[in-house]
C-alpha cells in the first residue's frame, strides 16, 4: 500500500472514531500550542526590539562622539544630543511610543569614553505566563571619542615628472584629502589643522622668506641667526635649500640658523608651502597653484614638513598656524610624504664644482631617513605615499620614513593615489581616538 493511501485509511479510522479520544486529545494539545505560539510571538518582539535598540544606541553613540571630536558639539550636551539621535532611530516597531530613555549616561573626559544604558517598553502580543503586556528592553554600548588637536603636514611632488595627469590626479586627491579632514569640522574650529608643503629642487617659503639665508656664494659653515644684521639687496626668490652646519637634522628654532638658499639652486618652484590652518580655500589655492617641474629634493620637503610642525617655530610663524607642543596629550602630529620618483637633488655638504641637480641620490635619500628618523623621537607619526615608484630604493626611503609598514602606501593610479590619501584621513581619524 501506498503512503497516501495508509494516511487516507488513518484519516477515515479518526472520522470513525466514536469513543471521543482524538477530540479529548485536540481540546488538551490546542491550548498548549497556543501558549507555545504566544510565546514564540513574544520573544520575536523582545529580541526584535532589544535588536533595533542596541543597533540604535550603537549609532547614537558614535554619530555623538563624532560631533565632540569634530567639535560640533561640546562634552556637555552629549547625552540631549544623543538622546534625540537614539528616540528618532529607536522609535517604531513594536516599540511603545515616548518610552525609549537612557537609564544611564556618563561622558569621561579623562578616558575619552562615552558609556551609557538605554530602555523602552514593548507592547506584547500574547501576555502568558503572568507576563505584563508591557516589558522594558534594556541595553548598553559604549564608543570612544577625541577632543585631541591635529596637525598635519602633507608634504607634495611639483617636480617635472609629475606633468600632464598625475599633476591632476594629485591635485584631485590632496583636495579630497583636504574635504576629508575638515568637511565634518564645526565653522570657525581648528581642530584640524593641514599645512601643504610642495617641493621640487627646494622649496618655496612664501611670507617666511624672512628665515632664508640667501647665499652669494659657495658657503659650508653655520648660517646667520635669524637677528643677524643682513644685507637686503640679494633676494632672487623665496626658496630655501637645506639648513646647513649643526642643525641640519633638527627643528631648531631659526634664532639658532637660518635656512640655507644655496646659491647653485637653479630652480624654484612656484607654488608656496602653506602653514597649518583650517581654511579649506587657502588649503585648495595652494593645491590648485601647482606647476611641475624640477628635480627632486625629497629631504628638502621632509625638513620643512617637520618645521611647520615643530612648536620650536612658533615664533616665525603666524598666530593661527603656530604648531602645539610634543609630547602634549590633547595635541597629535602627522606627516604624509608623498613622491614619484626618486630622492635625486642636494646641496649641502655637495662640494663646490660637484653636480647638485639629478646627482645627489644617495646624499639626499640618507638625509631624507634622517630627517624622518629624528621627526618620529618627538612623536610624530609619518605616512609616506609612493606614485608609481620604479626603482627600489626610491621606496626604500618611503618604507623607511613610514613610521609603520602599514603607513606606506604604494599606488600605480590616480584612483589609487586618492584611495591612499583617504585611508590615511581615516587612519589619522582612528589614531586621534585610540592613542
Amino acid at each position: 500500500m501506498t503512503k497516501t493511501g495508509i494516511l487516507a485509511k488513518t484519516l477515515k479510522r479518526f472520522q470513525r472514531d466514536e469513543g471521543g479520544n482524538f477530540a479529548l486529545m485536540l481540546g488538551a494539545t490546542v491550548p498548549v500550542l497556543m501558549i507555545g505560539v504566544g510565546f514564540g510571538v513574544n520573544l520575536v518582539q523582545m529580541t526584535g526590539t532589544k535588536q533595533r535598540m542596541a543597533s540604535a544606541l550603537d549609532a547614537a553613540l558614535v554619530s555623538t562622539a563624532r560631533d565632540i571630536t569634530s567639535g560640533k558639539i561640546k562634552a556637555a550636551d552629549a547625552e540631549a544630543t544623543a538622546l534625540t539621535f537614539l528616540e528618532t532611530n529607536a522609535e517604531g516597531g513594536f516599540i511603545v511610543p515616548g518610552t525609549v530613555r537612557f537609564t544611564s549616561f556618563n561622558v569621561d573626559k579623562t578616558t575619552g569614553t562615552i558609556e551609557a544604558s538605554a530602555a523602552a517598553r514593548t507592547k506584547l502580543a500574547f501576555a502568558v505566563f503572568n507576563m505584563d503586556a508591557e516589558q522594558d528592553i534594556a541595553v548598553d554600548a559604549g564608543t570612544l571619542y577625541s577632543d585631541k588637536k591635529v596637525e598635519v603636514a602633507m608634504m607634495l611632488d611639483v617636480t617635472g615628472s609629475m606633468g600632464g595627469q598625475k599633476l591632476k590626479d594629485l591635485k584631485l586627491a590632496a583636495k579630497n584629502a583636504v574635504s576629508t579632514f575638515l568637511d565634518g569640522q564645526a565653522a570657525g574650529s581648528d581642530r584640524v589643522r593641514l599645512s601643504v608643503v610642495p617641493y621640487a629642487d627646494a622649496v618655496n617659503v612664501g611670507s617666511l622668506n624672512n628665515v632664508i639665508h640667501y647665499e652669494t656664494g659657495y658657503t659650508t659653515g653655520e648660517p646667520p641667526v635669524l637677528t643677524d644684521p643682513v644685507a637686503v639687496a640679494y633676494h632672487p626668490d623665496n626658496c630655501a635649500t637645506e639648513r646647513k652646519g649643526s642643525n641640519q637634522f633638527n627643528d631648531a628654532n631659526p634664532n639658532s640658523g637660518k635656512i640655507n638658499r644655496d646659491s647653485r639652486l637653479a630652480f624654484c618652484p612656484s607654488a608656496k608651502l602653506q602653514p597649518l590652518t583650517a581654511d579649506k580655500a587657502k588649503l585648495n589655492a595652494t593645491i590648485d597653484s601647482f606647476v611641475a617641474n624640477g628635480y627632486t629634493a625629497g629631504h628638502i620637503g621632509v625638513q620643512w614638513s617637520w618645521y611647520m610642525l615643530s612648536p620650536k617655530w612658533k615664533n616665525v610663524l603666524p598666530a593661527a598656524s603656530q604648531p602645539g607642543k610634543y609630547n602634549d596629550k590633547k595635541v597629535q602630529k602627522f606627516a604624509i610624504l608623498m613622491t614619484d620618483g626618486e630622492f635625486n637633488t642636494a646641496f649641502a655638504g655637495v662640494a663646490n664644482g660637484t653636480e647638485t641637480r639629478g646627482a645627489q641620490a644617495t646624499r639626499s635619500r640618507n638625509n631624507a631617513e634622517t630627517l624622518c628618523a629624528e621627526m618620529k623621537k618627538k612623536g610624530i607619526e609619518i605616512f609616506t605615499i609612493g606614485f608609481q615608484l620604479n626603482t627600489s630604493a626610491a621606496k626604500g626611503v618611503m618604507k623607511k620614513c613610514a613610521s609603520a609598514t602599514g603607513n606606506y602606501y604604494e599606488t600605480s593610479t590616480g584612483s589609487e593615489l586618492d584611495a591612499a590619501f583617504q585611508a590615511i584621513a581615516r587612519n589619522i581619524e582612528r589614531l586621534t581616538i585610540v592613542h
